[in-house]
């Protein structure tokens, strides 16, 4: 049973939307189907109006089920059930009495298309709004890209639809999404107010216009323009397909609802949709694996106040818990401290150490600092706290006691992964909790074994030092980074290597045993350090890299280039799984994804790898071998994927 429908003495209708052993609502094809018998029998009744909510305590509707999208090759059956989806919320908007969404939560995707479908919508002052399924490779399929825009003025519609993005209950009332907010204690009251008198709303003047072609035309034109200074469509193809349908049909008409299911469709073949619904799931279950744990911490210690653990430190304060910063240079605490607000506490003698749940370590990546650090904490620590670092390269196996690594990426508030890494002598409830706790400040934790470099700094480290050979080579900067962010990743090598740090790259190279080039030493003798000093691989102003206008390399293919940087990248990653380091390709794409901004669209570096084929690849290294030398040896592990 998904829904309960029952009737008052006014003759309202009253349908309670409730997935059988579901935390959260969701719109699978049994409740889809569900709904549809329920429309039919509350039409034959008539009642005075329907009023549909949730019974979840969290939220009204999630949206659609993806696992049915994603499982499913048959794009026959998923173009039916598609159909059928948004033929029971013609059902709904047809009916001939008023019907009303009394929304709480998250309403988001077929949740808010059910939403739209209804002839009013009151929310509960919690409400989040969004249609995010541009973020997946798709768009609305259930009337929600013709609805939205005859709702509420076309270009915020667009913008919704466009950037997948959540509006708040009070901004939804400003654009028209919904005819009231009400606390709720009220919202019962606020539906059988309109359920019985109705809500007066006016057209607005942009709906007029959107009527005439031109305008439309006109319009789509100047959207477009914008969406392609932030997206390529041919690698992000759904946001132009939704302005595309706009433009031609102007949400109106039974011609604009086949096109939506049409382009759903056509989306939902292409590669792209496939690797970010796939992607998706892997942030689900990155996220699965931190909820094994209830017991959450309180207080976290973290020892160093320079850039990661100063950030480490404030983003954990702004998730609400308790958090004590340790350092002795009281200018780098006070440079926290004008972030921050009363849950920080600046420590300059560690005495948050004795009341702390978990204690990060967050020192200079050396590993005499680290260990020394390690052996002050042992003796002033409470008993049963975590006590964890946040080297991204030393191996956990070089401290004095075991310890669970807690690695953070920079910059510490954007980048959502963490890699939880243990040893083979670490507890498993230990690993279990810093996992949770990952999960626990919004991130999304990877289970590592413990190497040098773990997966990520382990991966990247030689796609970085390919970037600086061809850098050395003669390649401009510039150019290096257009060609890779051409190829779809979210930053360039050079501002990869800016934003961590070029001291920090030099550290991770060393412990990783590789030979730092010339053009990273150079660079570091003269103090530019990246973007922290205003001066690394580019000069910064403001925040942003200046321009430099250096030319073009014309002896070398773009082609090359990706090659020469990627392969040694899916060499290592190979390596990592060979040993154990991860358990599967998953985890090493979602790990790339979320750490690096490997590009999303792609699927990350081995997805990358299969859809090439393995094959290619590994004769490419061999070839490469061949022409570069000894660096793009194939490693132990490619006997998983290629017969040797």
């Amino acid at each position: 049973m998904n829904w309960q429908l029952n009737t008052d003495i006014d003759n309202i209708a009253w349908l309670h939307f409730d997935n059988e052993h579901n935390k959260v609502n969701i719109l699978h094809s049994a409740a889809v189907k569900e709904l549809d018998q329920i429309l039919d029998e509350l039409k034959n009744k008539n009642p005075k109006a329907l009023v549909i909510l949730s019974n979840k305590e969290a939220s009204f509707c999630m949206g659609a089920d993806i696992h049915e999208f994603a499982d499913s090759t048959d794009l026959d059956q998923i173009k039916s059930h598609v159909i059928s989806g948004q033929a029971v919320m013609q059902k709904l908007a047809d009916l001939p009495f008023p019907t009303i969404a009394l929304i709480h939560g998250f309403c988001l995707g077929g949740g808010l298309e059910l939403a739209l479908a209804c002839r009013y919508r009151i929310a509960e002052d919690n409400a989040l709004f969004a249609l995010p399924e541009v973020r997946l490779g798709i768009q609305p399929a259930w009337g929600g890209s013709v609805r939205l825009p005859q709702t509420i003025h076309p270009l915020k519609a667009l913008n919704m639809m466009l950037t997948g993005g959540m509006i708040k209950a009070y901004f939804a009332k400003k654009i028209g999404l919904v005819d009231a907010v009400i606390p709720k204690r009220q919202r019962l009251n606020a539906a059988r107010y309109i359920a019985l008198n109705g809500f007066k709303r006016s057209k607005h003047l942009g709906h007029r216009l959107a009527d005439i072609a031109l305008v439309r035309k006109c319009v789509a034109f100047f959207v477009r323009q914008q969406v392609l200074k932030k997206a390529n469509p041919a690698h992000y193809p759904a946001p132009f397909q939704i302005i595309d349908n706009w433009q031609k049909y102007g949400a109106k008409g039974k011609e604009a609802y086949v096109a939506e299911v049409d382009s759903f469709m056509h989306l939902l073949a292409g590669s792209t949709a496939k690797n970010l619904i796939r992607l998706f799931l892997l942030q689900e279950q990155l996220k699965a694996s931190g909820k094994k744990v209830e017991e959450k911490i309180k207080h976290v210690h973290v020892i160093g106040a320079g850039t990661m653990g100063g950030d480490i430190a404030l983003w954990c304060m702004q998730k609400g818990l308790t958090v004590s910063l340790q350092d002795k240079n009281a200018q780098a605490l006070s440079r926290v401290m004008a972030h921050a607000a009363d849950n920080l506490i600046p420590d300059v003698n560690g005495d948050g150490i004795a009341h702390a749940d978990l204690i990060i370590e967050a020192v200079f990546e050396d590993l005499a600092v680290k260990q020394a650090v390690f052996n002050d904490i042992k003796n002033k620590m409470k008993p049963n706290a975590i006590v964890a670092s946040n080297t991204s390269s030393i191996s956990l196996a070089e401290f004095p006691y075991p310890i669970v690594g807690i690695h953070f990426f920079n910059p510490v508030a954007k980048m959502q992964l963490v890699e939880v890494v243990h040893t083979d002598t670490l507890p498993e409830d230990i690993r279990n909790k810093a996992l949770s706790f990952a999960h626990q400040i919004g991130k999304l934790p990877i289970k590592v074994k413990d190497c040098p470099g773990f997966l990520v700094n382990r991966s990247v480290a030689p796609y970085l030092l390919e970037s600086a050979r061809l850098i050395e080579e003669g390649m401009p900067i510039e150019q290096l980074d257009k060609i890779v962010t051409d190829f779809g990743m979210i930053m360039g090598p050079g501002i990869l290597i800016d934003l961590v740090g070029l001291d920090i790259c030099l550290a991770a190279v060393t412990n990783l045993g590789a030979t730092a080039p010339k053009v990273l030493l150079d660079k570091i003798a003269h103090g530019y350090l990246g973007k922290k000093t205003g001066e690394g691989f580019y000069t910064y102003k403001n925040g942003k890299p200046v321009k430099m206008h250096t030319g073009t390399d014309l002896s070398i293919s773009s082609e090359i280039v990706i090659e020469r940087i990627l392969l040694p990248m899916i060499n290592e990653c190979v390596a990592c799984l060979g040993e154990g380091i991860v358990e599967s390709t998953d985890e090493i794409d979602a790990g790339l994804i979320f750490g690096i901004g490997f590009a999303p669209f792609r699927g990350g570096p081995m997805q990358y790898a299969k859809d090439q084929g393995y094959e290619k690849i590994y004769e490419k290294l061999k070839s490469y071998q061949e022409k570069y030398g000894q660096r793009f040896v194939p490693k132990s592990g490619w006997d998983l994927f290629v017969k040797l």
